[in-house]
């Protein structure tokens, strides 16, 4: 097994241990995820199954996606950093920003999504297999 990730928001007042691997790191270029991020995607790693270790309490909101999956994102109500996201229908979810990670090295993205929404100066690796919406699930 390898070791958890461990992370939080950039004042500290939310910690998090996950244990376990993710399994997909997403960026992804909607325009949701424009919005949430300031900037021209969100990166994603997601976890299912996972052993989840939370400290301190996230404010949050929900929006629901365009296949419509409903999104909780959790985030700092002291200093405003988004540190993970959950899916309120689907409780095996847990999905962390990675520049929340104590170590956001770990983070290697793997594929791209919703590039029919990407900003031309957003330039997200090229090599990476990419997707205009989201990929098919399997």
């Amino acid at each position: 097994m390898s070791k958890p990730y461990t992370g939080g928001c950039a004042c500290g007042a939310i910690r998090y241990e996950v244990s376990g691997e993710p399994i997909v790191m997403v960026d992804c270029q909607c325009r949701q995820c424009q919005r949430t991020s300031g900037g021209g995607h969100t990166s994603n790693m997601t976890f299912r199954g996972a052993e989840v270790k939370l400290s301190g309490e996230a404010s949050r909101w929900e929006t629901t996606g365009d296949g419509g999956t409903v999104k909780s994102s959790a985030f700092c109500p002291v200093c405003g950093s988004p540190v993970y996201m959950t899916f309120p229908d689907m409780p095996d979810i847990f999905i962390v920003r990675p520049a929340s990670l104590d170590d956001p090295g770990r983070y290697r993205p793997q594929l791209v999504t919703w590039t029919a929404a990407a900003q031309a100066w957003d330039r997200v690796d090229p090599a990476l297999p990419a997707f205009d919406r989201m990929p098919p699930a399997g």
